[in-house]
């Protein structure tokens, strides 16, 4: 009789402690957002970072994806017109594509009949001021790679001064109150770095695909300086 009594008294102990701990489980846990939100003031910069970081990705990456377009048919059109005598088909071949090679070569159609030197020239000048277009707002990317995770930093050092500056006035060193303040404080550095690394990644990716870009339409200026300087290369060598 007196072992069930002490049983059925530890089971009720330890039901009473499992609803306890289930109860403080309950009451510590907490949302993401709540959870960002304890980052401090330097979230706010930063998330106005991230979001125009994702504006500048989704924009580039349309324009890029438009305008580094190349027709692989556009340059054989352009190589028969010519052939023909008819540059007025190739410049109409070429007004078609609306590409960013697509008006370096509508460029050095229109200069035919200049020296070959000038051509070239015209041709790589638009080259370049359409790359400059391709560039637009890709230093921006970079400045915020940068500039996020350093804010990051900042609201973190911040962060830790309040909580020696608040152990200083209370004298209360326990590892709880440095503990609790230093992890909320560390949010925002790992927001910053979070932030800084899609910039950084897209900064670099689309720089990538610009010169890749680049070097291809070098390549079709010196295929169209050649099918200037010899038109019936193609025919003789049938």
């Amino acid at each position: 009789m007196i072992g069930f009594f002490l049983q059925a008294q530890n089971d009720t102990i330890a039901a009473a402690s499992g609803a306890v701990i289930e109860n403080i489980a309950t009451d510590n846990e907490i949302s993401v957002l709540e959870f960002i939100l304890k980052g401090g003031f330097f979230l706010i910069p930063i998330a106005l970072l991230l979001f125009y970081t994702i504006y500048v990705i989704i924009e580039r990456y349309i324009y890029l994806k438009k305008h580094t377009k190349y027709d692989t048919h556009l340059m054989k059109d352009i190589r028969i017109h010519l052939n023909s005598g008819n540059i007025e088909m190739a410049i109409a071949s070429a007004e078609k594509d609306t590409t960013a090679s697509g008006n370096v070569i509508k460029e050095g159609l229109h200069t035919i009949g200049r020296p070959i030197a000038e051509i070239e020239s015209n041709m790589e000048k638009v080259a370049n001021i359409e790359i400059g277009q391709m560039e637009r707002r890709l230093g921006h990317l970079g400045l915020i790679a940068g500039i996020a995770p350093t804010l990051g930093f900042i609201g973190t050092i911040g962060g830790v001064i309040k909580i020696f500056y608040s152990i200083s006035i209370t004298e209360n060193i326990s590892i709880g109150n440095i503990s609790g303040g230093l992890y909320e404080k560390m949010i925002s550095s790992g927001s910053g770095l979070i932030v800084g690394i899609v910039a950084y990644s897209a900064y670099h990716l689309f720089n990538g695909v610009i010169d890749s870009f680049s070097l291809n339409i070098q390549r079709h200026v010196l295929e169209f300086v050649n099918i200037i300087q010899r038109p019936n290369a193609t025919n003789k060598t049938k």
